[in-house]
């Protein structure tokens, strides 16, 4: 039997990214959020959900650019730090260790420990309640190349990345099967 629950965020699992951004000086900062996921694949769009009080809101917004990276367990703690903190009071990259790395197409930093990290431009905010979603296009996208199979596809498994469990984190262990493997 199931019962009824009011409307909640009951989605789950989410995937935790680092997002960084900078300010207009070129100061970098990072955010932790679990409010994220693909919009789009032509072109190919990710989709942000954004607290307005949050400093890096106004950062992206003003700024138009973002990256996505993907953290792993290895910074796991790193990752909950940078999204119980505020980058008006803390420089997140000294405080954490975490490396900034030059983008290719965008002015924030790519995070060095994160073994993919992709550059957005952003297309379009729309204002939605406690979040806003920031949609951004993908300009480019970077690998670790130890995290990648033969055929040149990521190896889940090597990269290591962990989801957001209404209010736990969890690892992923194990691939299960293929897109459209019940038709084959």
């Amino acid at each position: 039997m199931k019962v009824k629950k009011n409307p909640w965020a009951a989605l789950f699992p989410c995937p935790v990214v680092l997002v960084t951004c900078v300010d207009p000086q070129g100061k970098p900062n990072i955010i932790t959020l679990a409010w994220a996921g693909t919009a789009c694949s032509d072109p190919p769009t990710l989709g942000l959900g954004i607290r307005p009080q949050r400093h890096s809101y106004k950062l992206i917004e003003n700024s138009r650019e973002f990256v996505v990276n993907i953290p792993t367990v290895d910074i796991l703690k790193e990752t909950d730090f940078c999204g119980m903190v505020s980058g008006k009071d803390v420089d997140k990259f000294s405080q954490t260790g975490l490396t900034p790395e030059p983008a290719e197409k965008v002015k924030p930093p790519l995070i060095k420990e994160c073994p993919v990290n992709i550059e957005c431009i952003l297309r379009k905010k729309i204002l939605l309640g406690a979040h806003d979603l920031f949609l951004g296009e993908i300009v480019s996208v970077h690998t670790n190349q130890n995290i990648l199979n033969k055929e040149g596809r990521l190896d889940f498994n090597k990269v290591a990345p962990f989801v957001y469990n209404q209010g736990e984190y969890w690892s992923m262990h194990q691939r299960i099967g293929d897109y459209g493997f019940s038709k084959k």
